[in-house]
């Protein structure tokens, strides 16, 4: 695939300190006494959720350290408190990672998160080899970096469209033929933020992470009530259901492997199960090749 990519708008950072202060408020909010053990003597609480108070309690630090990271300051914080407070929090492994993330950011000077982002040859070479198997690489941002023919057939033909719209997010939420593809388009919109969430974290830095946010958050209303949310996850299997133009409904096992060479790149394969419909549908369209995906486009 043409791997020539086009000068992308860029933006200001996203403020890291207001990242830290809002993620805490929410895993914050959504905590009630009762989850964690503690009684609740009022009825009217003034907060939704656990108070500061309570979560310094359960986290073992007191209030006044931890007021001063939730108003973003995670300057000196260690790590070992930052485990107690994902604990206390009840953070998932991601949201564990996110939080670590944002209050003790990495120095990214060497590897700017705004460089071009390149596909090694052999992995190319990987895809083409995949016949049968839609499969393709996606790097930061949700950017679509490279993909095979069977992609293709069952994802439409991101070589026709402009480098910029090669994005997971932007074709979720701007495209209006990827909901009808995606029986379960609000599921796949959560992951699409999700994983825009963690980028985030990593980079909060990165000017084109920034100006697609902003972008998106005036375009659509589902992507900002979404990035509101500040739910990160990482969702590395399960099945995907699709309703393709030419065959219909699809049900496809999908796996995503993240490279071990430090470019923040996944390959995701998606596969059927054999004997079933879906496999049967996927041979047609790989038999159909270049013809199935201007087909779907058309239709």
């Amino acid at each position: 695939m043409d791997e020539q990519r086009d000068a992308a708008v860029t933006g200001p950072p996203l403020d890291r300190r207001a990242e830290l202060s809002e993620f805490l408020r929410s895993r914050r909010a959504r905590l009630k006494p009762e989850d964690v053990g503690l009684p609740d003597f009022g009825r009217h609480r003034r907060v939704p959720g656990l108070r500061r108070e309570e979560l310094a309690q359960l986290a073992g630090v007191s209030v006044a350290y931890y007021t001063r990271l939730e108003q973003g300051n995670g300057r000196n914080v260690s790590a070992e408190v930052l485990d107690s407070i994902a604990r206390a929090l009840r953070l998932t492994d991601a949201e564990h990672a996110h939080l670590t993330h944002l209050a003790k950011p990495k120095s990214h000077k060497k590897k700017p998160a705004a460089r071009q982002q390149q596909v090694r040859p052999p992995l190319r070479q990987l895809l083409d080899a995949m016949e049968g198997v839609p499969a393709y690489i996606v790097g930061r941002r949700s950017e679509i970096l490279a993909w095979n023919r069977m992609a293709a057939a069952v994802f439409d033909d991101w070589a026709e469209l402009p480098v910029a719209e090669r994005n997971w997010a932007r074709l979720v939420f701007l495209k209006p033929e990827y909901r009808d593809l995606f029986v379960d388009w609000e599921q796949k919109a959560i992951d699409v933020v999700c994983s825009l969430r963690m980028d985030a974290g990593c980079y909060p830095d990165d000017p084109r992470l920034s100006a697609l946010v902003g972008e998106l958050s005036v375009k659509s209303e589902e992507f900002g009530r979404l990035w509101a949310t500040h739910d990160v996850k990482e969702k590395n299997h399960g099945v995907k259901r699709l309703h393709h133009p030419l065959v219909g409904d699809l049900a496809l096992n999908f796996e995503s492997f993240r490279m071990s060479d430090g470019t923040d790149q996944c390959l995701v394969t998606y596969h059927a199960e054999p004997g079933s419909a879906s496999a049967e549908s996927l041979r047609l369209l790989a038999s159909w090749g270049t013809d199935a995906t201007r087909a779907g486009s058309s239709a």
